[in-house]
Order: structure tokens, then C-alpha cells, then sequence
């Protein structure tokens, strides 16, 4: 079942009609549903109902408080990659026990900030980190639970910019530098470690990378407890992907079911990080046709959307479905869809076999709920765009549409 569909000639979000909603709020407008969020988040937790583990939620995919909130309230933990995502996940509710702390660059504020709040675990990511992470869990008087992240050297097959588990990547430490780090954990006051962590890149389309990683992860928890190293928590990271156009992902419970059968029996606690499989397809862009401009070479549907709403197309080539929210029946025309921003980068679609659509109209870029507006900017000076949560036929401002009062806020 689908919460974006097509009813009496035009596009629903759920109960309620797109083009009321870019009507009162105006565009560019992110909507979100909130079926479609539970929906996902059920069945990627209940895919793992036969194993001991957690669902936390990667918050760099969608970090709206409404969105975080929901999560939240179905049983969601939380994956964080910065001191900001830890604020709006405790600002959300989000039991800090449920927290993990990934990423490569954790500031020394943002690792107090943690420690102070009770998080669940750090994912270390270099030598360095780990001695950091030692020495302000020691001045605070306490202890931080680490995991290490254990690069596999594994090719995801995804984009090389989320691709995250490769030797050449910034991420993890490899294998043998990771024993070494792992007997340093051991002795290193204000440090227990307690978990392994591994996530490989994003936007996969097969479960074969993850098994592939899993193998030598296992196989690596030996070694730990050979060394004496009580292992308690296997964080797997997230990465399952979507369909953006035709692409062909295994569902949660085919992966579910791989991990169930070569975990089972172990005593670990498996963590997952699921981010754009739950929100991707929880999310349309709504923009209005600006103009239309037809060169000898090419025609072009200039929208009120950019590359500082939605910058997938621009920064990795990424398809979007784009289609009117109320279809004029028009023929088909091949054309760019391009934004307002100064640069020949910004673009929604290239190449794009449309109906043929005039100024005023809407069109919606569908599965945008992830990695949209959490990487969104002002770039060109450009308010960021409202986004709405939509439950049935209830409306919420999830956040509203910036003014160019708050492009200027924080310089006076």
C-alpha cells in the first residue's frame, strides 16, 4: 500500500490533496507521511523480531523533530554523527540509552556532551578518538562505552560518495590496526569497550556486501574473545536501499531473515541503523513551474525548487521521479527540469521524458524524505523550504518556511 497515489485526477498525500497544501503553504514544500514512516519502521524492526536488537534510526536522513518524535514513540533508538543530532534527539525524547554515536570527527564538547547525557555507546573511528573519548569519560568520572568501527574492505556496489566501507574510505579502522585498538580499549582507563561496528556504505541493493561483512566481522569477534573482550553489542550500520527509478532492493525481511540465520545463538545484541529505507520513500518535494524556455537544443522547465532543496540530482546524478500533482494529460516532451540557482548544476532531471507543462503548475519529486532537506542550504540566499507531516487528513508544520528575516539573524 502507497500513502502518495493518484485519486480523482490528482496527487493525495494520504487523506489530503498536494495542491491544497502548496496552496496554503506554499513551495517549495517537503511533505511527509506519517503511515508510510510507521509502515517502514515496522517492517524493518519486525524483521528481526527472531534476534535480540535494536532499530536506531540514522538521524542525518530525516532530522525533523516530527519525524524523530514518531520514530521515537514506536521503539526507535537513534544513530548519531554530531553533537547537533544528539541535541535534537534528546530535543525529540529519544531515550539517550538508545543513542549511538558514530562519525569520524567527534569534537571534545560534543563526545562531553555525550558521556553527560548517558548514551548508549560510541562508535570509535581512529586511535586518536579512542584516547579522546579515555580522557574526558576520566576527568567526568565515568566510564564510555566504545564500539570500534572495523572497516571490511568490503565493495558495497553503491555510489563512491556513500560508500563508506572500503580500505580507501575515511571511515573505521582496518582489520589489524582494529586488534591493536581493541587491546588498547582494553587497559585504557575510562573505556569499556563493549561492541563491534561495521557499516559499509549506503543505498545497497543487495544483501551480498552485508554477508560478505558479517563473515569477517564474526570471524574477528573470535579474535576478541580470545583476548578476553566481552563483546555484547554487533552494530551492522543501515544502507538497504530504495527504489528511486528502477532499482530492485531486498525488502527488510530477506535481510532479517540472512542475519537471523548466522547470528542466532550468539550472545550479541544486534544494532541497526536504518536511515534512508524508512524515510526515503516517506517524502515528495512539491514545486511550481516557474517558467518554461525552449532553446534550438533544448527545452527546459524552470521550477522554484534547487540544488539548495533537493542537491541529490546535482551532487550524485541521482534520479527522482518527477510527475504533475494534477495531470493535464498533455503530451510527452523530453526536458531538463532546472532550478532558479546560479549555477549550471542545478537541476532536478536531465533528459526527462515529461508531459508538457505550463507556468503555475506543480510537480512533486518523489522519494525525497531522505537526505532532502537534512541537506538542504541558503545557498543563493534562499529561505529553506516548509515541511509538513501529514497523518491521515491532519496537518502538521513539521517546521515552517524560513523568512529572510532568519537568513539574517545570525549576523547582526
Amino acid at each position: 500500500m502507497h500513502f502518495f497515489n493518484y485519486e480523482n485526477g490528482e496527487l493525495k498525500a494520504e487523506g489530503v490533496r498536494v495542491a491544497d497544501l502548496a496552496r496554503e503553504y506554499g513551495t517549495p514544500l517537503y511533505v511527509y507521511s506519517a503511515a508510510t514512516l510507521r509502515r517502514h519502521f515496522k517492517a524493518y524492526d519486525s524483521a528481526f523480531a527472531g534476534l535480540d536488537h535494536m532499530t536506531c534510526y540514522s538521524v542525518k536522513a530525516n532530522s525533523n523533530l516530527s519525524v524523530l518524535r514518531l520514530l521515537a514513540e514506536m521503539g526507535a533508538g537513534m544513530d548519531i554523527v554530531s553533537g547537533g543530532e544528539l541535541y535534537r534527539a534528546l530535543a525529540a525524547g529519544v531515550d539517550p540509552g538508545r543513542i549511538v554515536y558514530s562519525g569520524v570527527g567527534k569534537r571534545p564538547e560534543e563526545i562531553r556532551a555525550a558521556l553527560e547525557a548517558g548514551i548508549l555507546m560510541f562508535n570509535v573511528e581512529s586511535m586518536q578518538e579512542l584516547e579522546r573519548i579515555g580522557e574526558i569519560a576520566s576527568e567526568l568520572g565515568t566510564t564510555a562505552r566504545i564500539s570500534l568501527r572495523i572497516n571490511p574492505d568490503v565493495d558495497p556496489r553503491t555510489h563512491p560518495y556513500i560508500s563508506t566501507g572500503m580500505k580507501t574510505n575515511k571511515f573505521g579502522l582496518d582489520m589489524d590496526a582494529s586488534l591493536a585498538a581493541y587491546q588498547r580499549a582494553k587497559d585504557l582507563p575510562g573505556v569499556e569497550p563493549v561492541g563491534i561496528d561495521c557499516h559499509i556504505g549506503s543505498q545497497l541493493t543487495s544483501v551480498e556486501p552485508f554477508l560478505e561483512a558479517l563473515d569477517k566481522i564474526l570471524a574477528f569477534h573470535d579474535k576478541l574473545c580470545d583476548m578476553g573482550i566481552n563483546i555484547q553489542y554487533l552494530d551492522l550500520g543501515g544502507g538497504l536501499g530504495i527504489t528511486y527509478n528502477e532499482e530492485e532492493p531486498p525488502h527488510p525481511a530477506e535481510f532479517g531473515q540472512a542475519l537471523t540465520e548466522r547470528l542466532g545463538g550468539l550472545p550479541l545484541r544486534l544494532i541497526l541503523e536504518p536511515g534512508r529505507s524508512i524515510a526515503g520513500n516517506a517524502g515528495i518535494l512539491v514545486t511550481e513551474v516557474v517558467y518554461t524556455k525552449d532553446t534550438p537544443s533544448k527545452h527546459f522547465v524552470i521550477v522554484d525548487a534547487a540544488m539548495n532543496d533537493l542537491i541529490r540530482p546535482s551532487l550524485y546524478g541521482s534520479y527522482h521521479r518527477i510527475a504533475e500533482v494534477v495531470p493535464a494529460g498533455r503530451e510527452d516532451l523530453t526536458v531538463d527540469v532546472v532550478g532558479p540557482i546560479c549555477e549550471s548544476g542545478d537541476f532536478l532531471a536531465r533528459d526527462r521524458a515529461l508531459p508538457r507543462v505550463e507556468s503555475g503548475e506543480l510537480l512533486a519529486c518523489f522519494s525525497a524524505g531522505a537526505y532532502g532537506f537534512s541537506m538542504s542550504s541558503n545557498y543563493n540566499t534562499r529561505p529553506r523550504a516548509c515541511e509538513l507531516l501529514v497523518d491521515g487528513e491532519n496537518v502538521t508544520v513539521a517546521r515552517r518556511r524560513e523568512t529572510y528575516d532568519d537568513l539574517i539573524a545570525a549576523e547582526r
